[in-house]
């Protein structure tokens, strides 16, 4: 057989095999593991991406039952865990017993204590609590109030469940994360 000037042999055009090559070869890896290795790494970073976020807690508040139990279901059908008060003082009871939480979903206007009023004094408690105001009223809102703070949204009721979620996510994680099938 005729040596080319590379180094291979004229009929089989393979190069030879150098020392490392012919250790390399004689390692006893098998393809299933190799093949469980990559099985074990890929179930890892699936594992990964669905447990990046635990749940969110919300705090529903609004004193209209309806808006409620809307407010409720579409959350929770989107993974948050949620906790219901019908007005400022249930909620701040019932945030001494279950809280801390990620976000406070409030009506505006209620009897008693204003959502802005419950928002801020649930703040003192913790300061990184996110508010979303629910309001038919977003005139008064901003009579009350000039700016929104650091945190705070208002979405104007009614609201669809693709508002709401997008509302809540963005305030929550800083972009829109609604499940394709809750957008129809």
């Amino acid at each position: 057989m005729a040596e080319q000037p590379d180094g291979r042999g004229a009929d089989d055009g393979k190069v030879p095999a150098t020392e490392s090559e012919e250790t390399r070869k004689k390692l006893p890896v098998r393809d299933t593991q190799t093949s469980s290795v990559f099985s074990f790494i890929k179930e890892r970073a699936l594992r990964a991406r669905h447990t990046l976020r635990e749940p969110q807690s919300v705090l529903i508040v609004d004193d209209e039952e309806p808006v409620r139990r809307f407010v409720d279901r579409v959350l929770r059908e989107a993974n948050y865990r949620t906790t219901l008060a019908s007005d400022g003082a249930d909620a701040i009871s019932v945030a001494e017993e279950h809280g801390p939480f990620d976000i406070l979903v409030t009506d505006l206007m209620m009897p008693q204590m204003t959502g802005d009023e419950l928002a801020r004094r649930l703040r003192q408690n913790d300061p990184r609590m996110k508010v979303l105001y629910l309001t038919g009223f977003s005139d008064s809102l901003f009579k009350e109030k000039v700016t929104l703070w650091q945190d705070e949204a208002y979405l104007d009721k009614p609201c669809s469940v693709k508002g709401l979620l997008q509302a809540v996510s963005l305030l929550l994680f800083g972009h829109f994360e609604v499940p394709k099938e809750l957008t129809s």
